[in-house]
């Protein structure tokens, strides 16, 4: 019992570790240069689907990062970044 009690905890140590590192990581991708930077780029590619799909995640992406959903926004940031991609 004593050795199930002591793996819970360093595993719940590890995971406590973990989670900072990950919200510091998602917040430094979302951030208002890093959408500028994404904006530009959609709006240099060829009109179609993928640049309208792409326009409407940066849009959600901004909305995140003003409420403040930064990982909501790096979602949408990502999906923004990849439309281009998808055919």
């Amino acid at each position: 019992m004593l050795k199930t009690l002591l793996a819970a905890t360093a595993m719940a140590a590890v995971a406590y570790a973990a989670v900072p590192a990950h919200a510091a990581k998602v917040s430094a991708s979302c951030s208002g240069d890093n959408l500028a930077k994404t904006e530009s780029t959609v709006e240099t590619m060829a009109d179609g689907p993928g640049k309208i799909v792409a326009q409407k995640e940066i849009a959600q992406a901004q909305n995140a990062l003003l409420g403040g959903k930064m990982g909501m926004c790096a979602v949408h940031l990502n999906k923004a970044m990849h439309a281009g991609a998808a055919k």
